[in-house]
C-alpha cells in the first residue's frame, strides 16, 4: 500500500519518513523492501505476538472497560526510541535484519479473537503503521464480525495511512512522547508535528482517542513541557480526552536513567487537571488511586481498577448513578 515508483527506486507513503528505497533495500522500519520496483511488506500475515489482554492494558480506560482485546503485533517500528520497552521486537529488523513471526491469515486472527471472547482486536506492542496492509485487512473482517478495532500507536503516520485505517478504527491510544521536536529527533528518530496532526485527525474523524505520555526524568518531565502537552490536549483535542501519564522504568539504551519519581507523576496529574482535562490517569505507580475513574460532575468513584482489572463499574451506559452526568467514552 501507499508507495510510488521512481525509476527503480520506490518512495513509501505510510509514514512521514517517506523513505526512498533503492532496489533491494528496505525502509527505516526494516520491514518494507523494494524488489524490482515493487514495495513488499515483509511482515504481512506474520504476527510475532497474539494474546488476549484486558483493554485497560492498552491503556484504554474509557473504551469498553472490563472487556478483552485480542492483541497482535508484527516486528518493526518506524521510530527508534532509546527507551523502548518492546525493543526486542520493534527494533530487531533494523538492528539485525531479522523478520520474525509466525503465519496467521486475517481470517484466522478474527476467528481467534471471536473464539477467545474478545470484544476487540488491538494492533499494539510495536507500531501498527508498519504492518498497515495486514491491519487493514484484519480490521475490515473484524467489523464484519461485530468486533471493534483499536490501535496503540506512536501516531507517526501520513494522512494517506490514516485514511486507510480510519473507516475501520474505533479507538486509538496515541503516544505523545514529548512536546519537543528535539526530543523526537534525538531520542526517537522522528518529529513532533506529524503526531499532533494524527491526534487531531483521529478526534475529528470520531475515533475514540486517549493519549499516553511516558515521563522520563531529565527529558520531558519539566512542568512547562507537561503543561504544553496538557494544554494541547485540552485546547486542540478536547478536555474529555483522557491523558495517561506513565512512570518510566530503565530499559534499552536508557538503562542508566532512573525511574520517574512519584512526585513528578503526581505533579503531571495536577497540571493536567489544572489545564481543564477531566480525566487524568497515572500508570505504573505502586500505590494510590490514579487509575480509577471519577465523575467530573460530583466526584463519585464510578470505575474502580486494580492493575489492569476492573473491580467495579457503576457507569452502565456512561451515566453517573449519583448526579446523572454523562461521562465521555464508549462504554459498551
Amino acid at each position: 500500500m501507499l508507495y510510488e515508483g521512481l525509476d527503480g527506486s520506490v518512495r513509501c507513503g505510510l509514514c512521514p519518513h517517506r523513505c526512498t528505497i533503492a532496489d533491494g533495500g528496505r525502509g527505516l522500519c526494516g520491514v518494507r523492501e523494494n524488489r524490482g520496483g515493487t514495495l513488499y511488506s515483509l511482515v504481512y500475515g506474520k504476527p510475532v505476538a497474539a494474546h488476549a489482554d484486558p483493554i485497560e492494558k492498552k491503556p484504554l480506560f474509557h473504551f469498553m472497560p472490563g472487556t478483552r482485546a485480542y492483541s497482535i503485533s508484527t516486528v518493526g517500528c518506524n521510530l527508534s526510541c532509546e527507551h523502548c520497552q518492546n525493543h526486542e521486537i520493534s527494533q530487531s529488523p533494523r538492528e539485525g535484519r531479522n523478520v520474525l513471526g509466525g503465519e496467521k491469515t486475517a481470517e484466522e486472527v478474527v476467528s481467534d479473537a471471536a473464539g477467545s471472547g474478545c470484544a476487540s482486536i488491538a494492533y499494539t506492542y510495536t507500531e501498527p503503521t508498519v504492518y498497515m496492509e495486514y491491519a487493514v485487512e484484519i480490521a475490515e473482517k473484524a467489523v464484519a464480525e461485530g468486533l471493534k478495532n483499536v490501535f496503540v500507536s506512536n501516531g507517526y503516520m501520513t494522512a494517506e495511512a490514516r485514511e486507510a485505517i480510519i473507516p475501520y478504527l474505533h479507538a486509538d491510544n496515541i503516544d505523545l512522547k514529548s512536546f519537543s521536536d528535539r526530543f523526537y529527533r534525538e531520542l526517537c528518530g522522528g518529529s513532533l508535528e506529524p503526531v499532533l496532526e494524527t491526534l487531531k485527525a483521529m478526534v475529528k474523524a470520531g475515533v475514540w482517542v486517549e493519549v499516553t505520555t511516558l515521563i522520563i526524568p531529565g527529558q520531558n518531565d519539566g512542568a512547562d513541557e507537561l503543561r504544553q502537552i496538557a494544554d494541547f490536549i485540552s485546547g486542540e483535542l478536547g478536555g474529555f480526552v483522557p491523558w495517561h501519564v506513565s512512570r518510566f522504568h530503565p530499559d534499552y539504551k536508557m538503562i542508566g536513567t532512573p525511574p520517574t519519581g512519584v512526585d513528578i507523576l503526581e505533579r503531571a496529574v495536577a497540571i493536567g487537571r489544572d489545564s481543564g482535562l477531566k480525566y487524568v490517569y497515572a500508570g505504573n505507580l505502586p500505590h494510590g488511586d490514579y487509575e480509577n475513574t471519577y465523575c467530573p460532575g460530583c466526584g463519585e468513584l464510578v470505575v474502580e481498577r486494580v492493575g489492569f482489572n476492573v473491580v467495579s463499574n457503576k457507569l452502565g451506559e456512561g451515566i453517573c448513578p449519583s448526579c446523572k452526568a454523562e461521562l465521555e467514552g464508549v462504554w459498551k
